[in-house]
């Protein structure tokens, strides 16, 4: 009789905790919450589609998650593109040129294939409008060409897809057109051949006649010579065609060092140092820092040469890096790579040069523009689970672990009052939560992080890799702070939202802080993949969702914080 009235009160007691409002396991949905369960089995809130096409454009798909594959986690995404464009196509337009415009994603490719999307999927007017923002989306032409290999899945080359492409090449200046027609002449089975055959532009401009012709047909198609001492519009395609024919390395070099001749246009075997030396000048921003391990290895970046000088200008030139949309992400991997001294392919190996890891370190900062610092106490937590290990960034082989790292020390080196934490495994130094104690020893667990500004970022995240696996249970930024008498103005969070563990959820661990310290504390949540789900409380005005990586992120957090929103 005993056991029976033992077994009847623990199953009493397990159904009132399932309709706790105040105290719920986070594998369990909260009574009168509307909550869904992520792919990892944890009960959280799911966001507007608009938010969630919003990270697909800034975070892609590539890659995948620790839970959802990446052919998976690609087709939910488009199909939630696709219910916004039928919904409101020219919004989604609109979202993609912002994005896309203003450099804020790592990858152009997202945007490329949403405005696909809307120009194949979306009614006459939309379809239009899409097409009639093309060259805000497709600045160059490798993004033209990854246009043209996703727009015809969602469509046929009818009249308005011809006109729009053909105008992509004819409302181009001339000396713009003839350096595109030059420097990406191929992608993805595509060429300017291959377009212009199908869209057939008509063009008054002789001169850009000319250019169009020689896309067409090559040197045949290009019976041209240039006046001496007069600026021509054609001078980059007509240097191409003789540093093809030339054998003379002096002639090379004039002829790149006149014509600002970029690396594309010079043939792989005529690349010589002096070549090489010459054309630096000519790289744009991201090639230039894409080929940094190829200038070293070739011994033109050197401790003290005058290229690595100048290198370094073109880092920390702060305009310069936003006219050319550099993205953080891009320079942090840039800054991992050339690091290493070798390639992430082949056998490439390079003396590293210090002040340019500087530079890079000092450039990623830059990247994020101006951001302004909050004055506030502020708590920042690091998922740096397993899931965020598996879960990468576009596809630019970095972990989502190790770039949240990266993006908290954006925050962590504008503020002068912050702390940093990481969900760790069990072990001395960490504070655990369970659902009978608080205190510090093991479980899922949270440790202080030895991360500062002072490290440069290719050390923090070499140290946040080699941190111990821990579950994840975000609540635990908010209970440590109650347990030991901590006062935070917000609590940021970084993680892949693929989290289960935990005794309580999230909000309510912060409900309870608010409650006990008197402080209205805010939460910033920072998702590092493109799923649909959040743990923060949409219904709460203190809590918010940032997309990681945005590089809008990080001023959009300081006026959260600073409560002008």
């Amino acid at each position: 009789m005993a056991k029976t009235y033992k077994t009847a009160s623990r199953a009493y007691k397990t159904v009132a905790r399932s309709m706790n409002t105040r105290v719920t396991p986070q594998s369990q949905k909260v009574p009168g919450k509307d909550q869904v369960m992520n792919n990892a089995g944890g009960a959280v809130f799911q966001i507007s589609k608009w938010d969630y096409l919003m990270r697909f454009l800034i975070l892609g798909s590539e890659g995948g998650t620790y839970y959802v594959g990446e052919q998976k986690l690609t087709r939910e995404n488009a199909k939630n593109a696709e219910s916004c464009i039928r919904e409101d196509g020219k919004k989604v337009v609109d979202m993609v040129v912002e994005v896309s415009d203003a450099g804020r994603a790592p990858k152009n490719d997202p945007a490329i294939f949403v405005l696909a999307m809307a120009a194949g999927l979306g009614n006459e007017e939309v379809r239009k409008y899409a097409l009639d923002n093309l060259h805000k989306v497709c600045r160059i032409g490798t993004h033209l060409f990854h246009f043209a290999d996703y727009v015809q899945e969602f469509r046929g080359w009818g009249h308005g897809l011809r006109r729009a492409i053909g105008r992509w090449y004819t409302e181009r200046p001339t000396d713009k057109l003839a350096m595109q027609l030059v420097k990406y002449q191929g992608r993805d089975g595509w060429t300017h051949r291959d377009l212009l055959r199908l869209a057939h532009p008509h063009v008054t401009d002789e001169k850009k006649n000319f250019a169009l012709r020689w896309a067409v047909k090559g040197s045949e198609g290009f019976p041209y010579s240039l006046a001496p001492d007069v600026i021509d519009p054609l001078a980059t395609i007509w240097a191409f065609e003789q540093v093809k024919k030339e054998t003379d390395e002096k002639t090379i070099v004039n002829l790149v060092t006149k014509y600002g001749l970029p690396l594309e246009a010079i043939p792989t075997e005529k690349q010589t140092k002096s070549v090489l030396a010459a054309a630096i000048e000519n790289l744009g921003i991201t090639a230039l820092i894409r080929n940094l391990g190829r200038y070293s290895k070739e011994g033109i970046l050197t401790a003290s040469s005058d290229e690595t000088r100048f290198v370094v200008s073109k880092l920390l030139d702060s305009d310069l890096l936003k006219r050319g949309r550099v993205h953080p992400i891009s320079v942090l991997t840039a800054l991992m790579t050339y690091k290493s001294g070798h390639g992430m392919r082949g056998s490439s190996t390079w003396d590293v040069v210090s002040k340019l890891v500087d530079a890079l370190d000092e450039a990623f900062y830059l990247s994020f523009g101006v951001v302004e610092p909050t004055g506030k106490r502020i708590l920042l937590g690091l998922d740096v689970s397993g899931s965020m290990t598996s879960s990468f960034i576009g596809n630019l082989n970095m972990s989502a672990r190790a770039a949240s790292s990266a993006m908290a020390m954006v925050t962590a080196r504008v503020e002068k009052n912050y702390d940093i934490i990481g969900f760790t495994g069990q072990g001395r130094g960490t504070f655990h939560s369970t659902s009978t104690r608080t205190g510090w020893g093991g479980g899922n667990a949270v440790s202080q992080l030895d991360i500062s500004p002072r490290r440069r970022l290719d050390d923090i995240m070499e140290y946040t890799e080699g941190l111990p696996f821990g579950s994840t249970d975000c609540a635990l930024p908010m209970l440590y702070a109650s347990a030991n008498g901590l006062k935070f103005d917000a609590f940021i969070i970084y993680t892949d939202y693929e989290t289960w563990c935990g005794d309580i959820h999230p909000f309510q661990a912060l409900k309870q802080y608010r409650d006990k310290t008197g402080i209205n504390a805010r939460l910033i949540v920072v998702g590092m993949t493109a799923t649909e789900f959040s743990i923060a409380d949409p219904s709460d005005k203190g809590m918010m969702d940032v997309v990681g990586f945005d590089t809008a992120a990080p001023n959009v957090i300081s006026s959260f914080i600073r409560g002008e929103f």
